[in-house]
């Protein structure tokens, strides 16, 4: 299956580097107009790629902390169709979540960006997704899941995974009948910032991985929860 679709267009959150940038590599280089979000778009890797585009990466100023953000940023675009809303940014969390404690802000801090905001703008892009039954996918972790979970610790990061896995699960249910689908999906242990040094996977590799999967999902998969090659993950 080629993944090449030019004419197409996806938003993807947390662009400004690892799995983001790349998914924004990507795209773009298979002929997507990608519109990139980060708090600071024109900084870094990210503001080469744009200034290297010929315009097909849509730079956005998006800071999931402010809760009416994902509603400015929809009003901003109104008007657009979207094939493919990304919802990538997210943060470990406190650094420490074990038996010692956990601090209660920076818990909370972690919920409003891994489990608050995708919703918010998932639900703001709704109806952009609707018009050409779009497809969201939200870049969630194994460590969400309840029926996968084999080891402690890491409690605030789990938790706000479990949340937004039991949200965009719901979410799947309700915009159906819209034909939008909506998936979960695991990226696997990667190379990045958060994944660290002696991850196997790069973020090439994660993210031309679940391309394939994404370009795959249809809306009978509406609700899934995949690892990044496609297997079916337990909730």
């Amino acid at each position: 299956m080629s993944l090449r679709d030019p004419g197409r267009t996806c938003l993807v959150t947390g662009a400004s580097r690892g799995l983001g940038l790349e998914l924004v590599r990507q795209y773009v280089a298979d002929g997507w107009v990608v519109h990139a979000c980060a708090r600071d778009p024109a900084s870094g890797a990210l503001g080469e790629a744009i200034a290297a585009s010929n315009g097909n990466i849509v730079p956005h100023v998006l800071d999931m902390m402010d809760p009416e953000a994902p509603a400015r940023l929809a009003h901003d675009l109104r008007g657009m169709s979207l094939d493919l809303l990304i919802n990538n940014a997210g943060v470990y969390g406190p650094p420490v979540q074990d038996l010692s404690g956990v601090d209660q802000q920076a818990w909370l801090d972690a919920f409003t960006v891994n489990s608050i905001a995708p919703v918010r703008l998932t639900l703001a892009f709704l109806p952009y997704l609707a018009k050409v039954k779009g497809k969201v996918v939200t870049i969630t972790s194994r460590m969400g899941s309840i029926g996968d979970m084999m080891a402690g610790g890491y409690y605030a990061y789990r938790a706000t995974k479990a949340a937004v896995n039991a949200s965009l699960r719901a979410i799947s249910i309700d915009v159906a009948a819209q034909n939008v689908t909506s998936v979960v999906m695991h990226p696997g242990w990667v190379r990045t910032d958060m994944g660290g040094k002696e991850a196997p996977l790069s973020p090439k590799e994660s993210v031309t991985a679940m391309r394939k999967v994404i370009s795959g999902v249809t809306l009978s998969d509406t609700g899934k929860f995949f690892n990044y090659d496609g297997e079916i993950l337990p909730w």
